[in-house]
């Protein structure tokens, strides 16, 4: 191919791929991405690494690391990154952009629709059969991160302290979060080798590739390189559009008010939550269920169960939950709260994915220049140990609410626990996607409230 004899022979410029196609492809990304962060991430791979040939393996993994680091959806961080290392800021503020929009703009239609019918018998009895297969999920996924991060006592005996630091103690998640970067700080000096966070490859084919737009040896391009007059022009420019937006929602709304309420407490989601999506969760479940009671358990569930099913970073429930606690908020004396619930979704996404651009393109330059030494990797490594023990609790809790709905009092739904049941098998045993679990899940409610019907009768 032209482009790879031009790499050979010294002569290829840093953005031989033009802008206008590299946002095609993002865009068709964010339309496809399903599967949650492992499931991006891989497909990500395999377009931009193994068939499209944009970068090399090593370029991506060294990418990869650094998003692994930090807190917030590394799938999109991922693929800013890589779209900011071609084409410059705009590159990677749109290429992000583009991954999570379609996203957002399906959350929001299905969040009305399920605020309008979702006490339609048939779609209340989809959401029976999905809530179980979420708590299946939510546990799945506890273990799966746990086999990733854990692999050593030191860290086992942190994610049973945060597991029980929450579930008999009800500690904040920020307070946990911040017990476990102290651990890892002293303990990253005390005892380095428990604390070495490992890699793990996706492909070993990587030596045996033709040459990347972006290869291993490819000098970096003079836009990511470091500077400190850029990094202090690019801070200012984020804390702007952190500023402006939140100062103009408090002169129109005021400050207790619901909408600056979901910019702040997004603002710390966002800085908070280390270890991916998953991780996401339990600090939303605590002020979105309990702190501001914006919306309740069961439905807290369902926005999980519509996150997973739509494309895009899982961490998109939080446009779930921004649009509820705006809908609901003004249902009350108004023809028309959907405008208000697709502003909290939007409010709710901005401030929740602003600190993820800011990371990539203030962070990347130095890391690009770097080579992947970092050396705060130990706190991040307790950190994410902790959050194994909190996503635990969350999938308890789940399950809590869907066994036993009307409290400790009611009767156990046994259904919801065969449902769960299957579900966990199809995860475990059987390593079936996310997707299908849930979809034979909303079959299986179905057919139970079909079957109550015909009994009935």
């Amino acid at each position: 191919m032209e482009w790879a004899s031009k790499l050979n022979s010294g002569q290829l410029t840093p953005n031989p791929i033009a802008l206008k196609e590299a946002l095609k492809f993002w865009a068709k990304l964010g339309c496809i991405s399903f599967g949650g962060p492992a499931g991006q991430i891989a497909m990500l791979h395999q377009e931009v690494v193994e068939k499209r040939r944009w970068i090399s393996e090593r370029r991506f993994l060294h990418a990869l690391n650094y998003c692994m680091l930090l807190p917030g959806p590394e799938a999109q961080q991922l693929v800013t990154y890589i779209g900011w290392l071609m084409h410059r800021s705009w590159g990677g503020i749109l290429a992000g952009t583009l991954f999570i929009l379609p996203s957002l703009f399906i959350l929001i239609a299905l969040s009305w629709v399920y605020l309008t019918f979702g006490q339609v018998p048939w779609i209340a009895a989809i959401f029976f059969g999905i809530k179980p297969a979420v708590t299946a999920i939510v546990l799945h996924a506890a273990v799966r991160i746990g086999k990733r991060t854990i692999h050593n006592q030191a860290l086992r005996w942190i994610a049973l302290g945060s597991f029980l630091a929450i579930f008999i103690l009800n500690l904040a998640f920020p307070v946990i979060v911040a017990i476990a970067a102290m651990l890892g700080i002293w303990g990253g000096k005390k005892y380095p080798q428990y604390f070495q966070q490992q890699t793990t490859h996706l492909t070993n084919a990587g030596e045996n590739n033709p040459p990347a737009i972006i290869d291993d040896h490819s000098p970096t391009p003079a836009h990511a390189q470091f500077s400190i007059q850029k990094t202090i022009r690019y801070s200012l420019v984020a804390a702007l559009f952190w500023i402006l937006p939140i100062a103009g929602l408090i002169l129109l709304f005021g400050w207790k008010t619901l909408y600056p309420q979901i910019a702040w407490f997004f603002t710390k989601a966002a800085l908070l939550t280390f270890g991916g999506a998953y991780a996401v969760l339990p600090y939303v479940y605590q002020g979105a269920v309990d702190q501001f009671q914006w919306l309740s358990a069961g439905q807290m569930i369902d926005g999980l169960a519509l996150g997973e099913t739509t494309p895009g970073p899982l961490i998109m429930v939080v446009a779930f939950v921004g649009y509820l606690a705006g809908h609901i908020q003004h249902v009350i004396g108004n023809a028309n709260p959907f405008w208000f619930g697709a502003l909290g979704a939007f409010i709710a996404t901005w401030f929740t994915f602003l600190p993820s651009f800011f990371f990539i393109l203030v962070g990347g330059p130095l890391i690009e220049s770097t080579h992947g030494k970092l050396g705060f990797t130990a706190p991040l490594t307790a950190i994410t140990a902790a959050i194994v023990g909190v996503i635990a609790n969350l999938g308890l809790f789940f399950a809590y609410h869907v066994f036993l709905p009307r409290g400790l009092s009611g009767p156990i739904s046994w259904v919801s626990m065969v449902v769960c049941l299957l579900a966990g098998i199809a995860l475990f045993k059987f390593q079936k996607g996310v997707m299908t679990v849930l979809a034979g899940s909303a079959v299986a409610g179905l057919l139970i409230y079909l079957s109550s019907l015909f009994i009935g009768a």
